[in-house]
């Protein structure tokens, strides 16, 4: 696996996931909305708190509006 999969610039929020959140988003192809709600939600506990799931709704509400309208 390269590196540069499991180096992270600043902070340790993500650090504590076997899988982190954007090895698992590109691992995946997932689409960048798809992939923001997936991180927002995964570090909200150690990060954002209440902002970061107010960003993780925003990114489902995008995906709704992009697929299902």
């Amino acid at each position: 696996m390269n590196k540069v999969f499991f180096k992270q610039i600043g902070g340790a929020h993500y650090k504590k996931y076997e899988i982190q959140p954007s090895l698992f988003i590109n691992k995946n192809k997932i689409l960048f909305a798809e992939g923001n709600a997936i991180k927002y939600i995964c570090r909200h506990q150690d990060k954002g708190k209440k902002k970061d799931l107010l960003k993780a709704i925003h990114y489902i509400q995008m995906i709704i509006e992009r697929d299902y309208k």
